[in-house]
């Protein structure tokens, strides 16, 4: 048997007709509806504004409205990974003015970090002012050295 769309019914039972507010005594909800007798709520037009909390000073108008900026303190660090470093040749001293003039990096800011993405497969002397801890485990075991500026 196919069913068609227009056949779609809900089963039986399973859908209850809404509450008919005001329809009389004998439904449950006539006169005031379920509402109870005067008061805020019992108005229409009785709800309140989203953060209304009946009077008292709102939430939103008690805390300060002003910002917090760490900005004029804030370090920026360079970081790049230690795959960027495979263009060089074995035995290059790295600092971050070389990798500046390379274009690898376009400002030194307040330092410049080596992470340890990537791999390292010759040995290299990189000069820096923090290393991951992985970073400098793939220096050395390259047979390279991470100085700390």
């Amino acid at each position: 048997m196919l069913v068609q769309l227009n056949e779609l019914r809900p089963n039986p039972g399973s859908r209850k007709s809404p509450t008919r507010k005001g329809q009389g005594i004998g439904s449950g909800k006539g006169k005031t509806s379920g509402r109870g007798h005067k008061g805020q709520n019992s108005r229409s037009g009785g709800g309140v504004r989203p953060g209304f909390e009946g009077g008292q000073m709102p939430l939103h108008r008690r805390l300060p409205k002003r910002g917090f900026s760490n900005a004029p303190f804030k370090k920026y660090i360079v970081a790049i990974n230690l795959e960027r470093l495979e263009r060089f040749e074995a035995g290059t001293l790295i600092t971050p003015e070389l990798l500046l003039k390379e274009g690898i990096i376009n400002k030194i800011g307040d330092g410049l970090k080596i992470l340890g993405g990537g791999s390292l497969d010759r040995a290299l002397t990189v000069q820096a002012h923090a290393f991951s801890k992985t970073a400098a485990d793939k220096i050395e075991a390259s047979g390279g050295k991470a100085e700390v500026i």
